[in-house]
């Protein structure tokens, strides 16, 4: 009986010990954070968890289209790192909220020129995280550099068919056509979108082009294949482990690109988030994330850094400043976002 009672006084405090654990952990603070995959050093992660106590569930996505899916399908996020015209259509949309800059302390760090290019967003609603642009990441020991005289249209030149990783993204693709073509890659006009369409038609047909999202990072590090369509922070990564890469920026312009961190209108952690912000944006941690990342961070401080430490003579780790054909994308109502999405479809599907 004795022995009986002691069994049973051990388990009823291995039961409370339990149990106090677990409403320990439920008492934390919980951070629901939705970001671009292979987009922060998960130490900074950890290290916000340790210093304010709390739990950040971290989640990603690969495109700005599959993140406002998500959204708008119920799931509840507090923090969200969209792309600029993205960002502009959640506040269109009511669907994000102020940010409180007295709360940002580390604010004197951000890059002026990135508002000063993103005018199209209202500052009150994002803090910059990184910027960069699109260009072409090639092989010098297979692309012959006079090739790339012939701008964007390198990418239907039969000497590289099966050669080619063009983005999985409707947008991406079509400004590469419209800025072939001469277009503006933000074009309303059905007749240029129709010739764009064309044109990525033709190149499919042509060049038998593989889409894919961020699993040709690794694909061009082992020099898979010849060239690839690439946001100019992968192609950096990609340039400090494989010298043979380069990276090109047609004179027809580009897309130049800055991504942020937003939060949500239904936030469930306010404080939180400000704080998860702040912290992300500090002269360490951004220096953290941009070294393990690869692109530009809009910590002026963090990206002096990397430039002279991780990026030294890695020309992908910049944004082109001088070129009037660059351009950021606009938002796009939804008749003209269901337009280019149904061509992207048919184009995916030939």
């Amino acid at each position: 009986m004795k022995k009986l009672c002691k069994l049973v006084l051990v388990c009823v405090l291995i039961v409370s010990t339990l149990t106090g654990c677990s409403s320990s952990n439920s008492n934390k603070k919980t951070l629901r954070v939705y970001n671009w995959g292979e987009y922060v050093d998960k130490s900074v992660i950890s290290a916000f968890e340790k210093k304010y106590d709390c739990k950040v569930v971290y989640e990603t996505f690969d495109s700005n289209e599959s993140m406002y899916t998500k959204l708008l399908g119920g799931n509840k996020y507090d923090v969200l790192v969209p792309s600029d015209y993205m960002i502009e259509r959640l506040i269109k949309e009511d669907l994000i909220q102020e940010i409180d800059w007295n709360k940002i302390s580390n604010q004197a760090s951000l890059d002026n020129f990135v508002f000063e290019q993103a005018s199209n967003i209202s500052d009150a609603y994002w803090v910059p995280y990184f910027y960069g642009n699109v260009g072409i990441l090639y092989d010098k020991t297979i692309v012959d550099e006079k090739d790339l005289e012939a701008g964007w249209e390198i990418l239907r030149n039969e000497t590289y068919k099966g050669q080619i990783y063009m983005y999985n993204s409707e947008r991406d693709s079509f400004m590469v056509a419209l800025k072939a073509l001469g277009y503006s890659m933000n074009s309303d006009n059905d007749a240029e979108i129709e010739e764009a369409y064309q044109w990525l038609v033709a190149q499919k047909e042509t060049m038998n082009p593989i889409y894919v999202d961020d699993e040709c990072i690794d694909s061009m590090r082992r020099g898979e294949k010849a060239m690839a369509v690439m946001y100019s922070g992968d192609a950096a990564a990609v340039m400090v482990d494989n010298e043979n890469m380069a990276y090109y920026l047609p004179e027809e312009g580009t897309n130049i690109w800055f991504d942020g961190f937003v939060i949500t209108k239904d936030c469930a952690e306010v404080d939180l988030a400000h704080e998860f912000i702040n912290f992300m944006i500090s002269d360490e941690n951004a220096y953290k994330n941009t070294a393990e990342v690869g692109y530009l961070t809009a910590n002026v401080n963090a990206a002096k850094k990397a430039k002279n430490d991780d990026f030294e003579g890695i020309s992908a780790y910049s944004v082109r400043t001088d070129n009037e054909n660059d351009q950021i994308f606009n938002y796009q109502t939804p008749e003209l976002k269901e337009k280019y999405s149904s061509l992207w479809v048919k184009v995916k599907a030939q």
